[in-house]
């Protein structure tokens, strides 16, 4: 079986492109099955964030059919989401085999992601294999893949300093923030969705002193249980609207399929405010915050794609701990591939341990009989030593005797490393 990495991912695709190959969560499940439907798939998980869409398939050749498996998922994925081929095709990647497992193993670790370390990743690694767990389309190969790169990036984050420096897109959000507002502690804040990003945002506001802060989520029962977290105050998603003209800073984070917040929304609240500007900063993908809202006067919106400048200043002491992490990697890469590699020996191994039982079998059962039969135990112990030893060493030594006549050295060489035989061992000696 080859393993295979296909997707985009915010280094190859614009938000653009990103938004439009998302896979809402609830969907997820149906997906998986729709892809398991292509030839040649037998194993699948979807992973699918604001800054990533990875398919990770496990196919029926162990050849090279690189080219084949990327035309099936490219048809699939634009398919499924009713896209032109050439318009997405020149954004995606396919990883094979050692480079898939590397890649999951980075994207777990942070290594891949938006922000250098970040450890949001690694949860959503979790529930995308959950979800195919669930779904039924995890096989042996992708189970040990993905519990394989789980316990790599729980190294990675114990071993490194990757996570030391408190860089997300959260953080991120919240410096520029700092930087738009001279005093945090005079504004209010409005937070839309209430998952890990937005629940991260509300601390980093609250460390920094906001003054007040609202949270909208289309659950109110968990717009409530984070409000509470942070002394805030919690509505609905349809609230939004009233609401709207008290914020200074908006922050959204959804996993709606449509904007929340559209111009018309903005533009009374700029209204009720009087021309106050506010600080909008969309972290969703798909995009929450309806894209000609930015053609306000007094609306100043920012992308996770806008981001990129401020994550940058907190990459540099992550730097030297992305390289030790490099390392950890690509030593367990060689590790799993390893193990993928010896699948390949599992039936010869145990035809040949059937075979040496069946030997066992047969010499043991004549020892107990002529045991039975009142012989010398001592005798019958050296006749099942030495039959034993004959049969079970009979086939390859009769075998290395025709290569050596066939001059076949390879295969002479080849048994000498398979039964640890030392060329220069000499018993007489």
């Amino acid at each position: 079986m080859s393993l295979l990495a296909f997707g985009v991912n915010h280094k190859t695709a614009p938000v653009e492109i990103r938004e439009k190959v998302a896979f809402a969560p609830e969907r997820l499940s149906g997906a998986l099955h729709e892809l398991m439907a292509r030839d040649g798939l037998r194993e699948a998980a979807i992973l699918s964030t604001c800054n990533r869409t990875e398919l990770y398939c496990g196919t029926a050749d162990d050849g090279d059919n690189t080219a084949y498996y990327r035309k099936i998922l490219l048809q699939w994925f634009c398919s499924y989401h009713n896209l032109d081929i050439k318009q997405v095709e020149p954004y995606t990647y396919l990883y094979p085999d050692r480079s898939a497992v590397r890649q999951i193993m980075r994207v777990a670790s942070g290594l891949d992601s938006l922000v250098l370390g970040e450890p949001q990743i690694l949860g959503q690694m979790k529930a995308a294999y959950a979800t195919a767990y669930q779904a039924g389309t995890i096989g042996s190969h992708l189970n040990r893949l993905f519990q394989h790169t789980f316990s790599v990036a729980k190294r990675v984050r114990t071993d490194t300093a990757i996570g030391a420096s408190p860089v997300s897109v959260a953080f991120a959000a919240v410096s520029l923030a700092r930087q738009f507002f001279s005093d945090l502690n005079k504004h209010t804040a409005l937070l839309i969705g209430a998952g890990e990003t937005t629940e991260l945002v509300a601390r980093h506001l609250r460390e920094n002193g906001i003054r007040r802060i609202i949270v909208a989520n289309r659950t109110l029962e968990k717009a409530h249980l984070l409000a509470s977290e942070v002394n805030g105050y919690a509505i609905g998603l349809s609230e939004i609207r009233g609401h709207l003209a008290e914020a200074d800073l908006v922050v959204s984070s959804t996993a709606s399929q449509e904007p929340v917040v559209c111009k018309e929304d903005a533009r009374l609240a700029l209204k009720t405010r009087k021309r106050r500007p506010i600080l909008m900063v969309d972290i969703a993908v798909p995009r929450d915050i309806a894209t000609d809202v930015s053609e306000l006067d007094d609306i100043y919106l920012y992308t996770v794609d806008d981001l990129q400048d401020i994550i940058q200043e907190g990459l540099r002491s992550r730097q030297e701990a992305a390289r030790q992490a490099d390392e950890i990697i690509d030593t367990h890469v060689s590790h799993f591939m390893g193990w993928l590699r010896s699948l390949s020996a599992v039936d010869t191994i145990r035809c040949y341990r059937e075979d040496a039982a069946q030997i066992r079998d047969a010499v043991l059962e004549k020892a107990q009989r002529h045991l039975a039969a009142g012989c010398d135990p001592e005798r019958v112990l050296n006749e099942l030593a030495y039959s034993l030893t004959n049969k079970i060493i009979h086939t390859p030594t009769a075998r290395m005797s025709q290569a050596a006549y066939a001059g076949q050295d390879e295969l002479l060489e080849a048994a000498r490393e398979l039964f640890n035989i030392n060329k220069t061992d000499n018993p007489k000696s």
